[in-house]
């Protein structure tokens, strides 16, 4: 419970009708949450206009109303707060009705179009190893120390994720890890919250649904960076042609990771097997069991933000050579047989080719690569030929199948993946709808020592089909599939 005057500040005022001596009990954005002494904030958002919503939160309770446009009638005993943009007053009432946890936590969030998840995930078993009170929030699962909270989106909504932050601060924790979707930075959900550093992996095509053009991908990514205050530190992946965008604008330490490139951290591959990477990070070898230049990638960063964070490099590196991945982030296991069977949450051009990649350089060439993936529906069309292209250039068989087709038909999606399919490889493709039977019959088209990869889901335990959730496990089938074949 907060006085409204305190919950205000840095909102950007442009008029206030009305008393801010008063008591809010909460701070609601959806009018159907509004209780007795709430703040409703009028958001515009993507689908729907909170301001058609301000009579219903008045019935329900609301005591005040910011909003970017006032209403003609006003209720009386209501206070009205005009503000510049609802979206990002929210994020700023947010913070200051829970006290401001982000400026009591070190706050490192990443940013880019694939690795997010792994990074946290790492940094976060980092920190745990290292003897820190830790918070973690992920695509995959929010976290405070071993207590796991359901993650929904990749960042939360403004009040949810500030919540989140201050019950983090109430028990203990010192550090955050966080991943910043374009979508968040877009839509204001961490305005108001004080970063100590942040971290730019990559940028690819994705989110183009969104975002509409790639150059308002890349914008909403720097804005991001343009946002870090002085005290903060800005790392970013020097070999990414856009690294450098990311670092135009900011007033924060501007620091650099790469393999290819000179910078400020350096890493260099030495090995590269299924088993792990042996690397040389800023001249100490090291092993890690993951694989794959991107997890080298992962691993150069996660490295680079502890040492400006003020860790210790020897420990540092003794720690991230026994840290496993994110589930479902190149997560494989070999059947008794000797196939190997690889999950992974390549959903974009660029994380396919990535894992595909990584594959082809470890692989003896011996072997078939067998790949099933699909694209999700709802979403970016224009990858979905490119996807399929890259899928059949790097294996030696694919099947194209359903992968959350939501609202869609799959059969649709399907024939949008095929258009990007050039004659010569038609021959090694194959398509089925149902993602059981793909997955059965990349399977029964294994010998021992091939290679399955099931693109696109990864961590993901369901499918969604129109606007419902069936349990669905691409690793758990594999498994059942493998043992029983």
């Amino acid at each position: 419970m907060k006085k409204l005057n305190e919950i205000l500040y840095k909102t950007g005022i442009k008029v206030l009708i009305g008393s801010t001596d008063v008591e809010i009990q909460s701070v609601c954005f959806d009018s159907r949450q509004v209780n007795s002494g709430s703040l409703f904030v009028a958001v515009k958002g993507t689908t729907s206009d909170g301001h058609l919503f301000i009579d219903q939160a008045i019935r329900n309770g609301a005591i005040a109303i910011v909003c970017e446009d006032i209403p003609t009638e006003k209720v009386a005993d209501i206070t009205y707060v005009k503000v510049i943009n609802s979206s990002h007053a929210l994020g700023v009432i947010a913070s200051n009705f829970y006290d401001n946890p982000s400026s009591k936590l070190k706050l490192i969030g990443i940013t880019g179009t694939n690795g997010k998840t792994t990074f946290v995930t790492l940094l976060f078993n980092l920190f745990r190893q290292l003897g820190y009170h830790v918070g973690m929030l992920s695509t995959v699962k929010n976290m405070i120390d071993d207590e796991e909270i359901a993650a929904t989106h990749t960042t939360p909504d403004a009040i949810e994720l500030n919540l989140m932050l201050r019950k983090m601060c109430d028990q203990g924790a010192t550090h955050c890890f966080i991943e910043v979707s374009s979508h968040a930075i877009v839509q204001n959900r961490i305005a108001g919250l004080e970063f100590a550093g942040g971290v730019f992996s990559n940028i690819t095509l994705d989110h183009l649904d969104f975002h509409k053009t790639f150059d308002e991908y890349i914008k909403a990514k720097k804005a991001f960076f343009d946002g870090l205050s002085s005290q903060a530190f800005a790392l970013t992946n020097l070999d990414d042609k856009n690294g450098l965008i990311m670092l135009q604008n900011t007033k924060a330490e501007k620091k650099t990771y790469a393999l290819k490139n000179l910078a400020d951290f350096k890493c260099k591959i030495i090995e590269n097997q299924f088993v792990g990477l042996q690397l040389n990070i800023d001249g100490e070898e090291v092993w890690s069991r993951l694989v794959g230049e991107f997890n080298a990638y992962n691993l150069l960063a996660v490295y680079s933000t502890a040492v400006l964070l003020g860790e210790d490099k020897t420990k540092v590196l003794t720690i991230l050579s026994n840290l496993e991945s994110a589930e479902g982030r190149f997560d494989y296991f070999i059947s008794s047989d000797g196939i190997i069977a690889i999950v992974d949450y390549a959903h974009t051009p660029d994380a396919l080719k990535n894992v595909l990649t990584t594959i082809g350089d470890i692989r003896s060439g011996n072997e078939q690569l067998i790949t099933v993936v699909g694209c999700g529906g709802d979403r970016d069309h224009s990858k979905r030929p490119i996807m399929a292209a890259i899928a059949c250039k790097l294996s030696d068989r694919i099947i194209i199948t359903s992968d959350n087709p939501r609202s869609e038909e799959p059969e649709a999606i399907i024939n949008e993946m095929k258009k990007g399919i050039e004659p010569q490889f038609s021959r090694k493709v194959l398509s089925i709808v149902d993602r059981r039977e793909a997955i059965k019959t990349a399977c029964a088209l294994a010998k021992p020592k091939d290679i399955i990869l099931v693109a696109g889901k990864g961590h993901e335990k369901y499918q969604d089909i129109k606007g419902e959730k069936h349990h669905f496990d691409d690793k758990e089938i594999l498994r059942e599939i493998l043992l029983n074949k």
